[in-house]
């Protein structure tokens, strides 16, 4: 077992030798340096803060959408227009907590994602509002010992581009590769134009969704000139170990590693306890790479304030095991997580040292070595 020391027991300093070669980043530019010194925290649950408030369907619609013919509560992306100083100050709650890293509110801010609502055309302005109010919230927080970071949040949209949503058709579609690309072009503009100074590709169940995402960024980076960090982060969704797509942690990483993300981690879905062989299976095959991890408090639990079973101290006991076994360079926390699970996380992850870059593998729908 790769068991990594305490930082009280062995050097704090920097890895020797030169650090492994990477991209040159335009906006970003700390973190691999940060990366290699110590384990980075990012931020909780959005959602799960936003329901605890229980806003009413006038809350989500403000003045501007009061007239809008179809419901929109629940449409948390939403609020960065009705209710900004709601979302600013989950983020400054998170911030306060001690996380380095804080997602922009929206996991559903795209075109794709808001049609469901009516509400497709706003896409590119909800993203520019959202990554306006982490950004001022990191402002506020941020300082030279201690900078704070705006990770724009794309998430996976409703849509799968490798599954039939017909049993009776295999083969049918209901998104195509070319529209989830101009979906997630559209979202990076906005984060871009809203100052985020990384990208977060996360709870990704289709590795084809996921492609289309990648590729987007890289064409608008390279049409901007701006080259910002990329986190590609998958999601588990039971005990076969095995994204939805089909494809083991492993196989996964093989087929999005030329990428070259800042970090490739896993969230959702499950907590740690039962995310731990799939972290660690990560951790082993993801060379060239940093780790990131940030699991639900546990399982769903409706008589829980925050609708999840894990405390605080069980959420952070379960991650200090992951720093410890070697595992982790970013910790947080997704679905039913809390400031309180953050604070917690923090401190029991920073007696340890990040895991260190190693090194290659083939994919298909299982993970092989070469030869």
């Amino acid at each position: 077992m790769n068991l990594t020391p305490p930082l009280s027991m062995s050097s704090t300093s920097e890895p020797k030798g030169p650090p492994p070669a990477g991209p040159s980043y335009t906006r970003g530019a700390a973190l691999p340096a940060i990366l290699r010194q110590r384990i980075l925290i990012l931020d909780g649950a959005m959602g799960t803060m936003i329901q605890q408030h229980r806003l009413s369907e006038a809350d989500y619609r403000g003045e501007r959408f009061a007239d809008h013919p179809s419901d929109l509560k629940g449409n948390n992306e939403l609020l960065q227009f009705t209710q900004p100083a709601l979302i600013q100050q989950i983020h400054e709650q998170y911030l306060a907590a001690g996380a380095d890293l804080i997602e922009t509110n929206t996991f559903g801010a795209t075109s794709i994602a808001q049609e469901d609502y009516g509400l497709a055309p706003l896409a590119r302005e909800m993203n520019v509002a959202a990554a306006r109010l982490a950004r001022a919230a990191c402002d506020r927080f941020s300082t030279p010992e201690h900078p704070r970071f705006v990770a724009g949040a794309l998430g996976p949209t409703p849509r799968t581009a490798s599954i039939s949503p017909d049993v009776n058709d295999p083969a049918a579609r209901n998104v195509s590769f070319a529209q989830l690309r101009d979906a997630y072009r559209e979202q990076a503009e906005g984060l871009l134009e809203g100052g985020a100074d990384l990208f977060l590709v996360e709870t990704i169940f289709d590795t084809l969704n996921a492609k289309a995402a990648i590729f987007a960024l890289d064409e608008l980076m390279a049409d901007t000139g701006e080259r910002l960090p990329v986190i590609l982060s998958g999601t588990v969704t039971d005990a076969s170990g095995r994204i939805l797509s089909g494809q083991t942690v492993g196989a996964f990483w093989h087929s999005v590693r030329h990428a070259r993300p800042l970090a490739i981690g896993l969230n959702c879905a499950l907590g740690a306890a039962l995310m731990r062989p799939y972290i660690e299976e990560l951790a082993r095959v993801a060379d060239d790479t940093w780790i990131s991890c940030y699991p639900n408090a546990g399982l769903p639990n409706p008589m829980s304030e925050t609708g999840f079973d894990e405390t605080p101290e069980v959420t952070a006991r379960l991650m200090a095991d992951f720093a410890r076994s070697g595992f982790l360079n970013i910790a947080g926390g997704c679905c039913g997580t809390t400031p309180e699970h953050i604070a917690a996380i923090r401190e029991a992850v920073s007696a340890y040292r990040p895991r260190d870059r190693r090194d290659p593998l083939f994919s298909g729908l299982m993970a092989r070595q070469d030869g």
